[in-house]
């Protein structure tokens, strides 16, 4: 063996460190030709699956990288190092993979809200709130990742925790109402009661959805103003999403005089069903002779547009009620309005004699 190879330099021989590059040589060619094949088996297996190649990429991109310095930490044992060497190979590699890690966990949290949501939101707005839950998530993972390292490291990250814990609590009691507005938006964007261009009533405000934001909610009022609502308001409110519905329900009366023969009265009610039956886009519900009014007889009418649009019902319903009146007039059913009949008795009247 040449002599030369007994050298020593900082506690190790040439020969462990020759040693050690050979090992961590054949190590990472192992390492390349495992990953080959296996990445090529699972692209072949993505294709027949028609499954999203996030496995792959994390293998590629994340795992690969963890296996080379999982080796190369291995093979360090070849050598004889001291503590301080020691501590910072452990420290660099104990770094190293928990920013892999976090990475990894990152990439699943942003392809899960892609895959679930992204493809479902096509309004710009919910696009850009969707970017800032994924930054903010990514926030929180970095955060854990930090204080699990430097727990692991030798860090007392008790007094830090603690201390982040009361600023917390301070930055929370100071901006209350802005948290709940937050939290209230996420709510809104996960639940998803109303979208954009929904037209919505909550108590005696009503609109078309224009704008969903972290803190407020813009509602564009039928006057043409636009109404600012705080996401704390609609979450505590009950809402009439009027874009959801699939069908509206009619529901009106109609008065007749009372000098309406009995064959007539009896005919009305099939003389409404078949024309609301005539009109397109209904579906009958009922017509009843329901009460004796004041001045009239009434008949109580129902029916159901087959639509959400408002303007359609309204020419449906004017339609309707042209059609009655065609009907009424041609058959001399008068329609009834306020009457007062005035009843006068004819008295005696005694002529004083004459003198």
């Amino acid at each position: 063996m040449p002599e030369f190879l007994n050298y020593e330099y900082f506690n190790n021989t040439v020969l462990d460190y020759l040693l050690f590059l050979i090992f961590l040589t054949i190590s990472c060619v192992v390492i390349k030709i495992i990953g080959y094949y296996l990445i090529k088996r699972l692209n072949v297996w993505a294709k027949k699956t028609s499954n999203d190649d996030l496995l792959v990429l994390g293998i590629r991109k994340y795992l690969m990288a963890v296996l080379y310095f999982a080796a190369f930490y291995l093979n360090t044992t070849i050598l004889n190092l001291n503590a301080i060497p020691t501590k910072i190979v452990d420290t660099v590699i104990l770094a190293f993979i928990t920013v892999i890690v976090a990475l990894f966990v990152s990439s699943v949290a942003v392809f899960i809200f892609n895959k679930y949501f992204i493809s479902k939101i096509i309004e710009p707005n919910n696009k850009l709130a969707l970017k800032w839950i994924i930054r903010l998530t990514k926030v929180v993972i970095w955060s854990i990742t930090l204080i699990l390292f430097l727990d692991n490291i030798g860090f007392k990250i008790n007094s830090l925790i603690a201390g982040l814990g009361i600023g917390g609590v301070a930055i929370a009691l100071a901006a209350q109402s802005i948290l709940a507005d937050i939290f209230c938006f996420i709510t809104i964007f996960f639940d998803r009661p109303f979208k954009i261009g929904d037209f919505i009533t909550t108590g005696e405000q009503m609109g078309t959805v224009e704008h969903i934001g972290v803190k407020t909610t813009r509602l564009r009022a039928l006057n043409g103003e636009q109404l600012i609502f705080s996401n704390t308001d609609l979450t505590n409110s009950r809402i009439s999403n009027y874009k959801t519905m699939e069908q509206r329900r009619v529901l009106f009366t109609l008065g007749v005089t009372y000098n309406t023969m009995y064959d007539k009265l009896k005919e009305i009610p099939g003389l409404i069903r078949k024309i609301i039956e005539n009109v397109p886009d209904t579906k009958f519900g009922r017509t009843h002779f329901v009460s004796y009014g004041a001045y009239s007889l009434n008949f109580e009418i129902a029916y159901y547009v087959l639509s959400n649009d408002f303007d359609k019902y309204m020419d449906i319903n004017q339609e309707i009620n042209l059609r009655i009146k065609d009907t009424f007039d041609k058959l001399g059913i008068e329609f009834a309005f306020p009457t007062q009949t005035l009843q006068l008795n004819r008295s005696s009247v005694i002529a004083s004699p004459g003198k």
